[in-house]
């Protein structure tokens, strides 16, 4: 199995969702449903060892879900 490696913005941008998501307390199967994804694709995404990743428009729902900007989810300078 070929081992594949997120960028440092997708980790960054990872680790932002899983930090809000953990804040509410929701489980990655109800953060799914909320973002009408596959219950694995949370857990997909915030497993390392996997492609799968959050796109824009994740990332504008996401906001919606948290209450928050799409800006929210990215670094503030460049990494």
């Amino acid at each position: 199995m070929e081992t594949f490696v997120h960028t440092s913005m997708e980790l960054y941008v990872i680790a932002v969702v899983k930090q809000k998501r953990m804040e509410k307390g929701y489980s990655q199967k109800v953060l799914a449903n909320m973002l009408h994804v596959s219950p694995g694709f949370i857990g997909d995404v915030e497993n390392p060892e996997y492609r799968a990743k959050y796109n824009l428009n994740h990332l504008n729902a996401l906001a919606g879900i948290f209450g928050c900007s799409p800006r929210d989810f990215l670094p503030e300078k460049m990494l």
